[in-house]
């Protein structure tokens, strides 16, 4: 029996995961001197309230213990893993990962396909059905999800400058033009790194540049239907506003069913409240 084991950054809850069959790491982050797991400590709730308060919050790596613990416990009733974590452009994370899976004699397969947030969900759901409609070996299953690596894109906008000022990857001068400004950056991931995409003035122009991003891969990349394709849409603390996007794209897409999923709070920590994403992903063809 081959298990699928990630990462909190996935987006995949506890609840989830017992649901899907699938297993889930915990993502620590730091609230001032003290380490949270998501899910296990905080809310999202009390996470973003505490939050506004302008607490300092960062992001860590689980030890290595915490690694290998849950692998262990897995693999008690499993013959091999495929462990799926971040993207390694993102986080030293699948590094780490892949160095521990060496003691672990062909059993661990760590997957680095530069994936995050509703991306990397989708992977957990084709590592599924390989698994199990196409009777893969867990090798088989990691060499085609990092084969199929590029075949997602997924765009964010930001509500406010404030919160990537607070972790050093914006000089103060720049979020405080910004925010003046009004600016609702668009950023992309894309293989193996978070990059500037476009500035929008609103939220609307905001939503616009991501839904024609989206529709743009969806012609060039992803075989020119969106019926190729699952859509997400991911949002930090703004379940009204996803909401509302997903209707206001019925009509761009109306032969599809687009998944609202909340980014986890290690993605939230960077961006702050209000930022909403746009994604898709290439459906799987073996």
């Amino acid at each position: 029996m081959i298990a699928i084991v990630t990462d909190s950054n996935s987006g995949i809850t506890q609840e989830e995961a017992k649901a899907m069959g699938v297993y889930v790491l915990p993502m620590p982050f730091m609230i001032g001197n003290e380490t949270y797991y998501e899910e296990k400590d905080l809310t999202q709730d009390a996470f973003y309230q505490r939050m506004a308060t302008g607490e300092k919050i960062s992001t860590s790596q689980p030890t290595p213990e915490e690694v290998t613990g849950l692998w262990d416990r897995v693999l008690e009733t499993c013959e091999s893993l495929v462990y799926i974590p971040m993207s390694s452009g993102l986080s030293g994370s699948c590094q780490t990962a892949r160095l521990l899976a060496q003691d672990y004699k062909g059993r661990v397969f760590v997957v680095d396909n530069q994936r995050i947030s509703v991306t990397q969900r989708s992977s957990v759901r084709d590592a599924l059905y390989l698994a199990g409609s196409c009777g893969m070996s867990a090798g088989e299953i990691r060499d085609f999800l990092e084969q199929d690596k590029f075949h997602s894109s997924i765009y964010i906008m930001l509500d406010t400058l404030t919160y990537l000022k607070r972790g050093g990857r914006i000089t103060p001068a720049a979020a405080a033009l910004g925010n003046i400004l009004r600016l609702k950056p668009v950023l992309q991931i894309q293989g193996e790194k978070l990059d500037a995409f476009a500035k929008a003035r609103t939220r609307a122009q905001g939503k616009t540049i991501m839904v024609n991003a989206v529709q743009n891969d969806i012609a060039r990349r992803f075989g020119g239907s969106s019926e190729g394709v699952r859509l997400y849409i991911a949002h930090s603390y703004d379940e009204e506003g996803a909401l509302a996007f997903r209707e206001e794209l019925r009509s761009e897409f109306p032969g599809n069913q687009i998944e609202i999923q909340r980014l986890s709070l290690s993605i939230g920590c960077h961006l702050g409240p209000g930022a909403l994403a746009f994604a898709c992903a290439q459906n799987i063809s073996v």
